[in-house]
């Protein structure tokens, strides 16, 4: 099996959307791809796309916070947005490359730091960043409420 990791490009969106709807099942595909080539035309971001014999299997999807992240005192943070890998190519290295992929990305942008979050329940991604290097800085519960 021939395995890389290459930067996506905007022909690239629906390939990223249908991957992502399996993480982020509240949306469409084409909700998703109009987000992903949004995204992808913006200064300051980047998607990383894991291909296995010419499929996309992952991706991992990063960017620049300019805004205050939690933990952090430099500005911008590169910030990781979302990672995904299929489950059969899962445990083969692909998120980690992905996401050195997405560090080295950051640095060229001038960032120090680098972060991420994950939802309180989530243990997967918990243990993935914990594994990553990545330090937990805080845990929050968010509050709405309509007026």
């Amino acid at each position: 099996m021939k395995r890389m990791i290459r930067k996506a490009v905007v022909d690239d969106a629906e390939k990223v959307a249908n991957l992502a709807i399996q993480m982020w099942k509240s949306s469409t595909v084409e909700e998703l791809t109009q987000e992903f080539c949004d995204y992808m035309k913006k200064e300051g971001s980047a998607i990383f796309l894991a291909m296995a014999d010419e499929c996309a299997v992952g991706f991992a999807q990063c960017g620049l916070r300019h805004d205050y992240v939690e933990g952090t005192d430099s500005s911008p943070v590169g910030y990781l947005e979302g990672i995904f890998v299929v489950e059969e190519y899962r445990k083969r290295g692909l998120a980690k490359t992905m996401l050195e992929a997405c560090l080295i990305w950051a640095k060229e942008q001038g960032c120090t730091e680098f972060a991420s979050d994950c939802e309180l329940d989530n243990e997967d991604s918990l243990k993935f960043h914990l594994k990553m290097g990545f330090k937990e800085a805080n845990r929050i519960i968010c509050f709405t409420k309509r007026v």
